[in-house]
């Protein structure tokens, strides 16, 4: 199974695609150069495959290769991810 993950700037949203289907997607509002991710999905059948990791991950990783923006953990995944990753502290507003 192949993924990716995009950002749909239109949507204001990183998307996770498993095989070219929507499996899920990571949320923010953008303000002052701060991404506040406030919400993080994950379709039900796709649960237990570490997807939501996989997400939230290549947007980090994609918000740090652009070096515009800065985030800040409002979703309480995002969040637990932030605590358990701290590679990505540099990102991160409190």
């Amino acid at each position: 199974m192949s993924e990716t993950v995009v950002h749909n700037e239109r949507r204001h949203r990183f998307e996770i695609m498993l095989d070219g289907e929507l499996a899920g997607f990571a949320h923010y509002d953008l303000s002052n150069g701060v991404a506040s991710f406030d919400h993080t999905e994950v379709q039900p059948r796709f649960n237990g495959r570490g997807l939501g990791t996989t997400l939230v991950q290549a947007a980090f990783d994609q918000v740090r290769a652009a070096g515009q923006w800065k985030i800040r953990a409002v979703c309480p995944f995002v969040s637990t991810f932030v605590k358990r990753h701290p590679e990505y502290h540099d990102l991160v507003v409190r």
